[in-house]
This record gives C-alpha cells, structure tokens and sequence, in this order.
C-alpha cells in the first residue's frame, strides 16, 4: 500500500452503489503505523510546497469536502494531512447546524462564502451535503427540495469549477462497530470528554437511513469535474495516508507556478 492506486477509490459517474460491498478497512496489507506515518508525512510537505506554488500563482484554488459518519475521523485527517501547510493559504471550515441568519438564506449561501479564493486550499469539515443527508434522513426539508438539491450541488460545483477552483470529494467510510468503539473511547477518556455529544447516538440508530442517503449522494454526485472518494476509515493511518496521496496527487495534476517577475528583471537589480 506504500503507492496506494487512487483510481480504485473512486466513484463511477451516475453508477449504482452499494455502500455495504465497499471495505471500511483495507483487506490488501499495509506498511506499519510507523511506516505509514512517515509516508503520510512526506506527502504532506509535498503538498505544503504545491500549496506555497498556489499561493504565489493566486489563479486557482483546491477544495477538500470531507465527509463521513461520526467518528469517522474528519479533524484526524485535517491534522494529519496539512499539518505541514502553514495558516498563509489555506482554510478549514467546520460545517456545524445553520445558524438564524444561515437559515434565512438558500441552503448554499453559507457554503459559497466559505469557498477558497484563489491561491487557497480550502477544507470542508462537513458540507453542503449535510443538505442531501441529515436534512434527508431527519426530513428537516421535503422529498422534492431534497430531489432539487442533487443537480443544484452539481451545477454549483460546475460553476465552481468553471471559475478555477478545483473540488475533490472524500467520503470516510467507517463501519458502525468501529464507530461504537470511538464513541466509547470518548466516554471512557476524560481528556475526550468535549468530543462527546449524545446527539451522536440518536444519529447512529438512523444508521441504515444515513447509508442510503450517502449511497444516492454518491451515485447522483460524483462527477468527472467533482469526483467523490471512498475511503476505508476504521484504521486512522492507511486512511491518511490514501487520503494525502489524494490531494498531493490533485495538486500535481494542477502543476501550479510560480509567476516570473513583473516588470522587472532581477538580475538587473541589487540590494545596497
């Protein structure tokens, strides 16, 4: 797994998909922790150069959805993958309940403003799919608004696109068993305690009605221009480490430059 084969993870345009026959754990071997760590760190400082190489060029932008069940390990991801990218250039957005004011707009507008500008690396901790899946699953919005959503988030990430920012989608995919472990974990810790919400268990009895919601928002938005990614979730390091060589991947791909000068020769001028 040292060069894990992205292609495999990724979601077929408009193909049907069985969540349940997807692995939430890699079946094919794996380097150890300490391996995968050092190979999850290498990538990082790649992506912190690709990202100093976007920052210069301020044409373009990266944006990372992460998506997943609770506990799926969303903040582990963020921390392990761009712990090496400086605050100069790059975001992270929680997405948390709408608050009055959010709730008083389109379900989007939230979402538009926390997009990267160009030279960023955005990321999403949740997103504007929490539209399609706890709005689904809890009927927080009618079946027809729900229906209207999928081709509404796909033309808005076309737009997205179109305007030079770049979207990769990673769903961590985490079974239930390994959920109620992590849970446990957060009551049995007391430094873990902040991380528990009870909410979570009334979530996790919806567990049959979340998975079909993410498996209709996998077949109705993975698309060539905004691809999801499914990403087997139980064990925290050969999921970061597919994960990071996802984006490191995406940002070569992107082949950012620096710019030449502008208006000046520099081997014309010297500093006195």
């Amino acid at each position: 797994m040292a060069e894990p084969d992205i292609a495999r993870y990724r979601v077929a345009a408009a193909k049907k998909f069985d969540l349940a026959k997807f692995p939430t754990e890699e079946k094919n071997g794996h380097p150890d922790k300490a391996q995968l760590k050092h190979l999850t760190s290498e990538d990082a400082k790649a992506i912190n150069d690709l990202q100093d190489r976007l920052y210069a060029e301020g044409t373009r932008a990266l944006l990372v959805v992460l998506q997943g069940m609770d506990c799926s390990g969303k903040d582990g991801t963020v921390r392990a993958v761009f712990n090496h990218c400086g605050p100069i250039g790059v975001s992270v957005t929680p997405f948390k309940a709408p608050s009055e004011i959010e709730r008083a707009h389109d379900y989007l507008w939230r979402v538009h403003e926390a997009c990267p500008e160009r030279g960023f690396i955005g990321i999403f901790n949740r997103s504007h799919y929490e539209d399609v899946l706890v709005v689904k699953v809890k009927n927080y919005a009618s079946a027809d608004a729900i229906e209207r959503r999928y081709d509404e988030i796909n033309a808005f990430e076309k737009m997205l696109t179109d305007n030079g920012t770049r979207i990769v989608k990673i769903m961590l995919h985490i079974s239930k068993e390994e959920q109620a472990k992590r849970l446990q974990e957060r009551l049995d810790d007391p430094e873990k305690y902040w991380k528990f919400n009870a909410g979570d268990l009334e979530d996790r009895k919806l567990w049959k009605e979340f998975a079909a919601a993410y498996e209709t928002m996998l077949e109705r938005c993975s698309t060539a221009y905004a691809p999801w990614y499914v990403i087997p979730a139980d064990a925290n390091w050969p999921r970061n480490h597919v994960i990071a060589r996802i984006v490191r991947s995406t940002l070569e791909e992107m082949n950012p430059k620096y710019p030449p000068p502008d208006g000046f020769d520099p081997k014309k001028i010297k500093v006195v």
